[in-house]
């Protein structure tokens, strides 16, 4: 007989390492196998509210005034445990807000202030966001005491566009509405490097030869924001740096104006610090130990804080006045002569060659001291880049004209992944509306809705025309920063109108059908777009062998061309649609793995991940009408065909290419149907095959039915922020 109370060390009945590093998991035994988990990000079972609460709602009882009073008075409140510079937080909350919204890069709409993800790894421990644990933690009894009235997204983006107003800026406004997270991004593709700070380029992924930067990325290394403040690859050139500028501030939907406004307004205020050994920081917030209770680069051998604090390793502040804003920082950068030097802490800096004591800014304790001013090599940038140079001479000799430029561009980066206006709450949301939020304008919903279905049905259009329009108007949809859709028609428009994966010839003859029905009723296009897809399915649906209407909620508008950026719709273009069986060209990553992108993106479970594949399979709706994987005899009915054959062990499955496969008869050898690996992949992948063998089954014929109803009709309405 055992004895249970006999347990010594290394005995322990408790497994070890289940949450730790130690333990294998399915991605480490098996490598190569598709991780669904991207799929299960925003899982909402993590979170602790009740499936009833409505942020929205929540935000109706806030009182904003109060709110706001109690920030701007937390600002000044300087906290022994870490002390604020010059007696104000405004520097650190607003590098906070910067550093929360600056994550955002506009090739998959990821990143961003918009849900709070700054609290989570990676991002709460990237040595860019080094001490930014601290001003979280400030920021906790203002959030503790408004609780679900206010989410962290929301309350981190305000401490920093309140601390400029507290300096002294005129902002452009601000809007409630971003909800938390509740579980890491940690499928968010950051790039391939195994080690922080990694020189750009030393794995050959993140940049080319050429130095072009790896798509969807944005910052110039693993770790960093945006460029390294010490220059390319810590070597200070400013021309080399202006090149790394222009590149990212463009990935993060910013122009060379917008650049300058920010780069300058942001050091502006406050400093940077390295007045210290790096060396005696501990380890980052997910690193650090439990009695750290979640703060990170901890300094337990030295006074590090205060005037001896080490964040970024360069030491000093950008202006004299570094709590007020005011022109200082192109007066700084235009009055003198600059060489570098390195800071205490070791770090490439600027500092200037000869400076009339006034003119430096005071120690952060001490006002008796004054110490010298820095600049980064990204600031340098500005004064030896022409174009860079001319904007920001022209910001130097119009303080009105530099103070409006960046209040806009501040605004824009702190909501640019918030999506369009109808998505803004509160009482300090702008009344114009700008091009970047992607207007459009609202629709008409008092119309007879079976009476322009009647007039789709009588015309030539095929089902499959039909639903593949409306498919392809919506799924440009990204969860991730509430871009593209249906909403908008925009389909019809430049750039979208002639991307391939929307076959322009067909979609040209389906607008051209379309579009007088739409003028002849008086509504949008865009609603009858999506109109006419329902129209399809439910003729697929009758063909199967049901009677079940589709949902749908009229009140869509048109978008017109002045209302559309075409440069910033051009990076909603899918490069693949696996629910249409296409991509543009091969690429290094697998077609499954192009699909899982897409199907997160749209804001796709798992679940109705596959539910849309079998149906849009069956349907007829592949790009040029492919036959792969059409694994029916039936194809334009909606049947549940797709899963019954792909599950059927009658055949063999053959590779014939790169994509390319034939489904094979057992007995006869001959070649029943073809497939490609999106479509194999969900009889291969032990997650996706339980799905598809439940919608298989003889008893969920109906059931798929339904199931893809839903799906469809959340993909036609997810940009739908009005109801």
């Amino acid at each position: 007989m055992a004895n249970h109370g006999s347990n010594t060390t290394g005995q322990c009945p408790v497994m070890h390492g289940s949450l730790t590093s130690g333990t294998q998991s399915n991605t480490d035994w098996w490598p190569n196998s598709l991780n669904l988990d991207i799929l299960h990000q925003h899982d909402t079972k993590t979170s602790p509210f009740p499936a009833d609460f409505s942020y929205r709602n929540a935000l109706k009882s806030l009182d904003v005034q109060s709110l706001k009073d109690d920030v701007k008075a937390l600002l000044t409140d300087s906290q022994e445990w870490w002390p604020a510079d010059w007696g104000h937080y405004g520097g650190l909350m607003i590098r906070m807000a910067w550093h929360s919204a600056g994550s955002y890069r506009i090739e998959d709409g990821r990143g961003g202030g918009a849900n709070g993800n700054q609290r989570f790894a990676p991002l709460n421990s990237w040595p860019d966001n080094g001490n930014l644990d601290k001003a979280r933690r400030l920021l906790w009894p203002i959030k503790k005491k408004y609780g679900n009235k206010i989410s962290w997204a929301d309350l981190i983006l305000l401490a920093g566009t309140l601390a400029y107003e507290s300096m002294g800026l005129n902002t452009f406004g601000f809007s409630f509405g971003r909800e938390d997270i509740w579980h890491p991004e940690k499928d968010t593709y950051w790039g391939s490097e195994k080690e922080w700070l990694a020189p750009s380029g030393s794995d050959g992924t993140r940049y080319t030869e050429d130095r072009e930067l790896e798509n969807p990325l944005a910052s110039v290394m693993m770790g960093l924001i945006y460029v390294n403040p010490e220059g390319v690859d810590g070597t200070p050139d400013p021309l080399k740096t202006a090149l790394d500028m222009r590149e990212t501030f463009a990935r993060m939907a910013m122009d060379d104006e917008e650049t300058v406004a920010l780069t300058a307004g942001g050091h502006t205020i406050g400093k940077c610090h390295g007045n210290g050994n790096a060396d005696n920081l501990g380890p980052e917030p997910e690193g650090a130990d439990l009695e750290e209770q979640g703060l990170g680069w901890m300094n337990h051998k030295t006074r590090g804080i205060g005037r001896d604090a080490v964040t970024s390793g360069l030491e000093g502040a950008w202006t004299t006045n570094p709590t007020q804003w005011d022109n200082g920082y192109f007066e700084m950068l235009f009055k003198h002569d600059w060489e570098t030097v390195k800071s205490p802490a070791g770090a490439w800096q600027w500092e200037p060659v000869n400076i009339a004591e006034e003119d430096k800014p005071v120690d952060v304790e001490d006002p008796s001291i004054r110490r010298n001013p820095m600049m980064t090599d990204a600031d340098m940038a500005l004064k030896m880049d022409p174009t860079y140079r001319e904007i920001a001479e022209r910001f130097y000799n119009d303080p009105a004209l530099f103070a409006d430029t960046f209040a806009r561009a501040w605004f824009k980066l702190t909501h640019r992944d918030l999506g369009p206006k109808s998505r803004y709450f509160g009482p300090d949301v702008p009344q114009e509306t700008l091009i970047w939020q992607d207007p459009v304008p609202a629709g008409c919903t008092g119309y007879d809705i079976d009476a322009v279905k009647q007039a789709i049905a009588a015309t030539d259009l095929a089902p499959a025309e039909m639903i593949a329009t409306a498919w392809d108007s919506a799924r440009t949809f990204r969860q991730s920063d509430a871009r593209g859709g249906a909403n908008g028609a925009r389909i019809r428009l430049a750039p979208q109108k002639d991307w391939q994966g929307n076959e322009p010839e067909r979609l040209d003859r389906v607008l051209s059908i379309l579009t007088p029905i739409a003028t002849q009723h008086a509504i949008s296009i865009a609603d009858t777009i999506v109109l006419a897809g329902n129209v399809g399915l439910e003729q697929a649906i009758q063909a199967a062998g049901y009677v079940i209407e589709v949902p749908f909620t009229p009140g869509r508008g048109d978008a017109t061309s002045e209302q559309t950026d075409e440069d910033a719709f051009a990076v909603l273009e899918p490069i693949a649609d696996g629910f249409r069986n296409w991509q543009k060209q091969h690429y290094a990553v697998k077609p499954e793995e192009l699909l899982l992108d897409r199907a997160q993106l749209m804001g796709l479970t798992a679940p109705e991940m596959t539910v849309l594949i079998g149906g849009m399979r069956v349907l007829g709706t592949n790009h040029n009408n492919t036959a792969h994987g059409v694994f029916s005899d039936r194809e334009g009915a909606l049947t549940n065909d797709f899963f019954v054959n792909l599950t059927d062990m009658s055949y063999q499955w053959k590779p014939t290419g790169r994509n390319s496969y034939d489904i094979v008869d057992r007995h006869s050898s001959a070649v029943k149907w073809t497939a490609t690996r999106v479509d194999l992949v969900f009889g291969s992948n032990s997650i996706l095959r339980s799905y598809a063998e439940f919608y298989a089954q003889d008893d969920n014929k109906e059931r798929f039915v339904r199931d893809f109803i839903v799906a469809w009709n959340k993909v036609m309405n997810a940009d739908r922020f009005d109801l």
